[in-house]
């Protein structure tokens, strides 16, 4: 049996971040567990810049992100309990892991679910098609490339055209593999540039060597022992025609890690299926937060650490006083929103603002916010960009009603 003052599920940005917060907050018995051998999260593999800006205030690759952050916990005397899984729940606040070591149990006064995301794979987007080798998400190509360092392909169609597909095209180009086209069945891709001048002229390059095929699905995927091609339906004319390649990387299209959480009968929220959380990212469980990308699918790496950092705020006073205001009000995205940020609100911490994201592109749009009837906010938008957040004000939330019904935010056509 191990006891701690806060126990940290996962050591990416945010749950590092969250640990470095808390010891300046004077939080000292912390614990770390990380399933993975190295702590760092998603960004010891992702070879290129991009990282720290925002919460270390420097331009950085993932790999120097992540060795910097593991250099801080390391300073600050923090434990990082590595290969280390936590397999399920003994108690509210108790859970039993496995490591080299063998099995045990931890009991923490207050726990912080920082577990990630991961994507889905191409399965769980009901591609048709054999299973040869040579598919990949973005995770697992990564690991081949800059982890075991294997040989990935020569010729390489990438399924998907937002942010987390410049990576792809990045890691593909160092493996040596020709990129032949990024692939959207959206009308538009979604590789917003960073606004700092050095990272955008990087970006740009990049982007100018991968085609972008629009208003496009993968409709099959040929070979049997290794990918030979792809069929590409043109979403509009229903036309196809055929690729001819060797690999096929498929990104975004995230899901929340969300299996502790469930386990622990934390309350997850469609569409997202992260936990649910108000703005001192309190989950329905007196004791547990829940930080980063396992709120609802993906954000930056510097987000996510933002976040660990307010959590850590929470928990510290969490720590103090041990109050939990069992008054909470949902907040539901509707379609075409994939999620909202906090999805509860609770009456004695009201939010200043709201993130929000959409999957699709949408013109000429109203955003509302309503409880039954009653419109809260209202706010007019000449266009709803995919797979971009964007930010709200949360003054609407001094109106809501706790003792009415569950609050909904919607896209209203103008």
């Amino acid at each position: 049996m191990k006891k701690a003052d806060v126990l940290i599920v996962g050591a990416g940005p945010a749950g590092i971040a969250a640990a470095l917060e808390l010891k300046k907050l004077g939080v000292k018995d912390i614990v770390i567990a990380e399933r993975e051998p190295e702590a760092g999260g998603i960004p010891r593999m992702c070879g290129h810049i991009g990282f720290g800006l925002t919460d270390l205030y420097r331009v950085m690759t993932g790999p120097a992100y992540a060795r910097k952050y593991r250099e801080l916990a390391e300073n600050a005397g923090i434990k990082i309990y590595a290969s280390t899984t936590i397999t399920g729940w003994e108690d509210d606040r108790q859970v039993t892991f496995t490591s080299p070591d063998g099995v045990g149990t931890i009991e923490a006064k207050s726990i912080l679910l920082a577990t990630g995301v991961r994507e889905r794979p191409r399965s769980a987007r009901l591609v048709p098609g054999h299973r040869p080798q040579g598919v990949f998400t973005t995770g697992s190509l990564q690991r081949f490339v800059y982890e075991h360092e294997l040989p990935v392909g020569k010729r390489a169609v990438i399924v998907g055209a937002e942010r987390v597909s410049l990576s792809v095209v990045m890691t593909l180009m160092h493996a040596g593999v020709k990129v032949l086209g990024m692939i959207t069945e959206l009308p538009h891709h979604q590789l917003y540039l960073p606004v700092f001048l050095p990272a955008k002229i990087f970006y740009a390059d990049i982007l100018a060597r991968a085609p972008i095929l629009t208003n496009t699905r993968v409709s099959n995927i040929f070979g049997r022992q290794r990918v030979e091609g792809v069929e590409l339906t043109e979403m509009e004319s229903g036309k196809t025609r055929v690729i001819e390649c060797d690999t096929v990387v498929f990104t975004g299209d995230w899901i929340p890690e969300n299996e502790l959480a469930r386990k622990g009968d934390v309350s997850t929220g469609r569409p997202a299926l992260g936990p649910q959380v108000d703005v001192q990212f309190r989950t329905s469980q007196p004791g547990i937060f829940a930080a980063g990308n396992l709120l609802r699918g993906v954000e930056t790496a510097d987000w996510a650490a933002l976040e660990g950092r307010s959590a850590a705020r929470s928990i510290a006073r969490f720590l103090v006083n041990a109050q939990w205001n069992a008054s909470r009000l949902e907040v539901h995205a509707e379609p075409p929103l994939n999620w909202i940020c906090p999805n509860v609100l609770s009456p004695d911490a009201l939010p200043s603002r709201f993130r929000i994201r959409s999957h699709e592109f949408r013109n000429h749009i109203t955003l509302r916010v309503a409880q039954g009837q009653r419109t809260l906010y209202s706010q007019n938008f000449r266009r709803l960009l995919a797979n971009t957040s964007f930010d709200i004000s949360g003054e609407w939330a001094k109106g809501v009603d706790f003792s009415g019904e569950p609050l909904k935010i919607e896209v209203v056509e103008r």
